[in-house]
């Protein structure tokens, strides 16, 4: 009996949360993609503090790694467009450039974890860009 295994009831709320979070990066990466199409970043931040506070609700099943992901891609963008904004500045088109290449690395980000989430599959350490 020391082996036996113990079904973990699956928590459905973590994945809801995870398609509404999904789906709010999804509107704000096409809209970073798509010229004129900007929203407001405060949904950017709402999906965010989703992300944050239900995180510790899904240690241990395979959706905590899709709210890591989320929260990566997040920050290393934010990031990515603060270190590169400065050529907005100086030069516009090299920024526009380098705005257009993170929006569209953020995009392939959101959906290829869609689509994995899709799956019922994790996002493996490993497949991390």
């Amino acid at each position: 009996m020391a082996n036996e295994i113990i079904p973990v009831p699956v928590d459905e709320s973590l994945k809801t949360w995870g398609w509404v979070s999904y789906v709010m990066h999804l509107v704000v990466a096409v809209a970073a993609v798509v010229p004129g199409a900007q929203v407001s970043i405060v949904l950017l931040l709402l999906a965010l503090i989703i992300d944050v506070v239900k995180r510790d609700d899904a240690v241990g099943t395979w959706q905590a790694t899709h709210f890591s992901w989320r929260i990566r891609s997040v920050l290393w963008a934010g990031l990515l467009y603060l270190l590169t904004s400065p050529l907005w500045l100086l030069l516009l088109f090299p920024g526009w450039i380098a705005w257009a290449l993170i929006s569209l690395w953020f995009l392939y980000r959101i959906i290829k974890g869609m689509v994995r989430m899709n799956a019922g599959q994790p996002m493996e350490p490993t497949n991390v860009v």
